[in-house]
């Protein structure tokens, strides 16, 4: 056959493949249907049905007796290398010497990225992250998709787009059929999406108290992290979810000094971080103070809670990447990011001591932002050491700041003079200092800082005003802006987006986890290597 034939054929068969594809997800958006049980074979046969080892869904090998899932919420290629190429420009010495834009480089040399742990895995794929009803879907549905291998509608956790069909999650099956003990953890609260999505079954996402009940009711043994969300109700009428746990067994900690005594023997503990931030969630990792425990912390005290003869499994959430993400905040998600390489690193250490029983699992739900490396105003240049003058997020800068500029009526010169001690940017400053604003940059705070002292209503900003601003503080997101342009770095929106997201593998299994697929894949594959119907 000739080459162009050949070619053709492709490219029909290409084209079928894709039209089968956009058949389905229409299909999904607007179907009422309760869906076949042979979903997650079916949705996904569109990508990919073979997994790495072979030409069947089934996989045989040895099983792992302990696997942790760590979850990026948000994180996808650009969170993860942002990180590492961060890390990279701050240890290497010749970093601003061997710049594109640099004339005489005078023999500097770049010495790239420094990997983040996972990125070293013996294995390494990609899983593509649409739902029902989008191709920038949101942390219910992905996390869906991934504890229990179907796909729904956004906002709806484990069940289907009708909400009247419920779908078990890996982690209720590990439970219940292997008699596993089960770890959730979060630096968000601990009823949000994606934690929720292992043990909960709701057609809306924001049933949080709904949500509370169920996690109490799963009987898994140890959940950490930041605060349940509404925990008496929408009304505040209703018995409070932590009553109903201590009802239920377990025993409830707010305090690191109670945390710390939790051991296994308490059997069923609830963690919560005594240094509650932004709507009940722990810390970003750029505001959190010696001494106060980290995503790692609570790792290794699930370690802890979870040891027994028969196996555990343990989900830990990164889940503020993907708010920081959302306010186009890269310091925090730079920091987020690597707290995560952290907590991650805790499993790595356990692996080594138990080579032949573990597998770390390392993957995003979705990207969050349009994330780039790379921006107009700075060309082929980057200047990522810029990022090492934030001091704290958006957040706490938000909170701590702009809200007392407001009510102190402060000028806005005044002002600038914390914008250069937490985040570098000066108004003045030496030549060829990379921090330096520009007219149009101190124009541009200048605006954005008067719409922040005004009643601002975003719900009523005008197409211009969303573009520059989202739904954030205009003054906070426009500091984070330019100090992300200034570092050779942009984010394309506030929302999540259609990037497929990484997923790396390490110890026993890992192998099944290379390759481009969709992310029930990520389900089934654990599925049928750990022998859960």
């Amino acid at each position: 056959m000739k080459r162009k034939e050949t070619t053709m054929m492709m490219k029909r068969l290409l084209a079928g493949i894709l039209a089968g594809a956009t058949v389905l997800g229409l299909a999904a958006c607007g179907s009422t249907a309760k869906q076949p049980e042979t979903q997650p074979e079916t949705l996904a046969a569109a990508v990919n049905t073979t997994p790495a080892s072979g030409t069947t869904t089934q996989i045989e090998a040895q099983a792992p007796k302990y696997v942790f899932l760590f979850i990026g919420d948000g994180m996808s290629y650009p969170q993860f290398q942002a990180a590492a190429d961060y890390l990279g420009a701050v240890d290497d010495a010749d970093y601003m010497q061997a710049l594109p834009s640099v004339k005489d480089r005078q023999g500097a040399k770049l010495d790239g990225p420094k990997a983040l742990n996972f990125m070293d895995f013996d294995v390494a794929g990609s899983a593509v992250t649409f739902d029902s009803c989008s191709f920038a879907p949101d942390s219910a549905s992905t996390a869906t998709s991934i504890a229990t291998g179907y796909k729904t509608y956004s906002g709806m956790i484990n069940t289907d787009e009708t909400g009247t069909k419920t779908y078990e999650t890996i982690a209720e099956k590990l439970h219940q059929q292997k008699g596993w003990k089960v770890g959730v953890i979060s630096s968000v609260n601990l009823n949000h999406a994606t934690p929720a999505a292992f043990y909960a079954h709701q057609a809306s996402r924001n049933n949080y108290y709904e949500i509370g009940v169920e996690m109490v009711e799963s009987g898994f043994a140890y959940f950490a992290g930041g605060a349940l969300k509404k925990p008496t109700g929408n009304d505040k009428d209703k018995t409070s979810l932590y009553d109903l746990a201590k009802d239920a067994g377990y025993k409830v900690t707010t305090t690191q000094a109670d945390a710390a005594k939790i051991t296994a023997q308490d059997e069923k503990v609830i963690l919560i971080d005594e240094h509650l931030a932004d709507s009940d969630a722990m810390d970003y990792e750029l505001d959190r103070q010696e001494g106060e425990w980290a995503l790692a912390d609570y790792v290794k005290k699930g370690i802890e809670v979870l040891d027994n003869d028969k196996g555990f499994f343990m989900m830990c959430e990164g889940g503020k990447i993907d708010w920081a993400c959302h306010a186009n905040d890269a310091g925090s998600t730079v920091s987020d990011t690597l707290a995560l390489a952290d907590a991650v690193q805790v499993a790595v250490d356990f692996a080594k001591e138990h080579p032949q029983e573990t597998l770390i699992l390392v993957t995003g739900d979705h990207e969050t932002g349009g994330l780039t490396i790379g921006f107009a105003g700075t060309d082929y240049d980057t200047y990522l050491t810029n990022l090492t003058s934030q001091k704290i997020s958006y957040a706490q800068f938000d909170e701590q700041y702009v809200a007392k500029y407001k009510e102190n009526k402060t000028p806005f010169e005044e002002a600038m003079k914390d914008v250069e001690k937490l985040f570098g940017l000066k108004m003045t400053g030496e030549a060829g200092d990379k921090l330096v604003l520009t007219d149009y940059e101190v124009q541009r705070l200048k605006d954005a800082y008067a719409l922040a002292m005004s009643d601002f209503d975003s719900g009523k900003y005008t197409q211009e005003q969303y573009v520059l601003y989202g739904t954030y503080n205009p003054f906070s997101v426009t500091v984070t802006h330019i100090l992300n342009n200034k570092s050779g770095i942009d984010f394309t929106g506030y929302s999540h987006t259609g990037l497929p997201v990484a997923v790396f593998a390490d110890g026993v299994g890992a192998e099944h986890f290379g390759g481009y697929y969709d992310n029930t894949q990520i389900y089934t594959k654990l599925a049928d290597m750990l022998q859960v119907q």
